[in-house]
């Protein structure tokens, strides 16, 4: 099996339950991965596991096997701490419907969702946590990264990028209606789904804000208000 477009390359990340839903192509969980704004991240920390939200970016070409998922938050941070050289497990998960069938037992939801396990790299070359940074900034707003200031040395000092690889991954979705017992469609009651997505509003300048409003963020506001 060649993981480098299949998912599922070892028994950590082989799918048990609800085979019928695992996804086998690579590529559509790099899209889920483009798509997602928030990652949760589990790690264990002493006697307890901790899972926390987080922002991130995927480097499809990464220096790690698979290709590399950057996160990032303040050193001070206890996770990020326990992250480098531990196995940490990210998940992330869109929404996409809410399923309501004719009994309670077959409501669900309708969604995209991905598990990527690994060992965590505290990324300490220069280059690459610049190349990281940018990364995340430009996954929330594409473009965004080359219009700003350089980060000054406090800032760098005070952030940290853990790097995870994307090689252990694996992948589920669901779409469409309920999967209802034949008796309850016969008794003629309802079924369905709501389908959900994300949009946005127009940008809102803060207080100090000058002059209009960059095309970047103009581009990404309409990008999500049309999905």
């Amino acid at each position: 099996m060649d993981s480098t477009t299949t998912l599922e390359p070892t028994g950590r990340t082989t799918i048990g339950r609800g085979r019928n839903r695992a996804v086998a192509d690579r590529g559509r969980l790099m899209a889920l991965l483009g798509d997602a704004l928030i990652a949760h991240v589990g790690v264990v920390m002493g006697e307890h596991p901790v899972v926390l939200p987080t922002a991130f970016a995927v480097d499809a070409g990464g220096p790690d096997t698979g290709g590399t998922l950057y996160l990032h938050g303040s050193v001070a941070a206890g996770w990020l701490r326990a992250a480098p050289d531990a196995t940490v497990c990210v998940t992330v998960t869109e929404l996409d419907g809410l399923v309501a069938g004719r009994s309670a037992f077959h409501h669900s939801m309708n969604y995209r969702s991905a598990v990527i396990i690994g060992a965590g790299r505290l990324v300490e070359d220069a280059s690459e946590r610049q190349h990281a940074l940018d990364l995340i900034v430009d996954h929330m707003i594409p473009g965004r990264s080359a219009t700003l200031r350089a980060s000054t040395r406090k800032e760098l000092a005070a952030t940290a990028v853990v790097a995870v690889p994307l090689h252990e991954a694996s992948m589920k979705e669901r779409d469409g209606g309920p999967g209802d017992e034949p008796e309850d469609v016969a008794s003629g009651g309802w079924g369905g789904h709501i389908p959900l997505r994300r949009v946005a509003a127009s940008p809102v300048p803060d207080a100090d804000a000058r002059g209009v409003v960059p095309v970047e963020v103009v581009a990404r506001a309409r990008a999500l208000a049309a999905r």
